[in-house]
């Protein structure tokens, strides 16, 4: 079994899958009833690597993919391949090219509105879900993009994200840098700021961060070389596509609007991520929308990198959530 700290990886437990037309490699451990969990941006699989080894210790088959687009799993160049059904469906043919017929569905970032997509979808096969640092939104009326084009707003850094090899050209000229200035900044231990916001006007994405003069504690220097290594190797551009096709996905789920998530729900996030920030009111919306709702975890001094800045009570609460099934 691989190491929980430090960049300890066991290859042996990378597998490749062939599912909904791509291949993706996924970290397996353990056995026992199933839990899928799915990363966010700019992240991998090892951004779950202190749960991976707490739920596999504790009685779960636990499987973390490299997303569509990320690691070792296949990225598509085009942008209308990364909508919210897709990423579903990779979900869907997983569990069953696992061999599983239910399993549970955790996901950080960009892989929380994966995880509650898929409750919401697929009530039969994902019987209950996790969110981290994202609450669940049910789609609404108009797009984000678009109600941000209706208000002025030009500089939000979604925005910045849409055309395509500007945000791959900032990003990719230092990855060492990039991934180090986004963890820390983005982090508790980072400025009273958030760079998932509004962007000064000509300014890029990594403007809004800050270099750390030394790594927080729970980010070694291995682990940046980790995430740092698989983007040198594939790029940006496959987790930039995610938010190329956020109008796509939004047309495609319009048949869901106001549909509630009724399987039992856990969400857990930092009081200091700044994604919590930028949506006021959502986590109480989350009773309304999300019934089945039994925690709303709010961790004091954690920012948005939730997993991996407070593993012991990340992992805490997720074993109690899933003892509780």
């Amino acid at each position: 079994m691989m190491t929980s700290q430090g960049g300890g990886v066991d290859e042996s437990a990378l597998r490749m899958f062939e599912i909904n037309g791509i291949r993706m490699r996924a970290c397996c451990q353990g056995e026992g009833p199933l839990v899928v969990l799915c990363h966010g941006f700019p992240e991998s699989w090892y951004s779950w690597r202190h749960q991976l080894v707490a739920l596999a210790a504790a009685g779960y088959r636990v499987v973390a993919p490299d997303m569509r687009g990320y690691g070792g799993t296949d990225a598509p160049p085009e942008p209308d391949s990364y909508t919210m059904l897709h990423h579903v469906g990779d979900m869907v043919a997983l569990v069953k090219a696992l061999g599983e017929s239910q399993a549970v569905i955790v996901g950080h970032d960009w892989g929380a509105p994966v995880a509650w997509h898929a409750a919401m979808l697929r009530p039969d096969l994902f019987k209950a879900v996790a969110g981290l640092s994202v609450p669940f939104y049910s789609p609404a009326g108009i797009d984000l993009l678009s109600a941000l084009e209706a208000k002025g707003v030009r500089t939000f850094y979604m925005q910045y994200f849409q055309q395509p090899g500007v945000a791959e050209v900032e990003l990719e000229a230092d990855v060492d840098a990039s991934i180090r200035r986004i963890y820390f900044s983005m982090s508790g231990d980072g400025p009273d700021r958030t760079i998932c916001g509004m962007l000064a006007p000509g300014a890029g994405i990594l403007d809004a961060t800050v270099d750390p003069p030394s790594l927080p504690s729970w980010l070694t220097p291995a682990d940046c070389a980790y995430v740092a290594g698989e983007f040198r190797r594939t790029g940006f551009r496959g987790g930039l596509n995610w938010y190329r096709c956020a109008d796509a996905s939004w047309e495609l789920t319009g048949a869901w609007n106001d549909v509630r998530i009724q399987q039992p729900a856990l969400f857990i996030a930092g009081d200091r991520d700044g994604v919590v920030a930028m949506m006021p009111g959502a986590v109480d919306a989350m009773r309304e929308s999300v019934p089945g709702l039994r925690r709303a975890v709010m961790l004091p001094g954690c920012g948005h990198w939730t997993q991996q800045e407070r593993p012991a009570e990340v992992n805490e609460a997720l074993l109690e959530f899933l003892r509780g099934l």
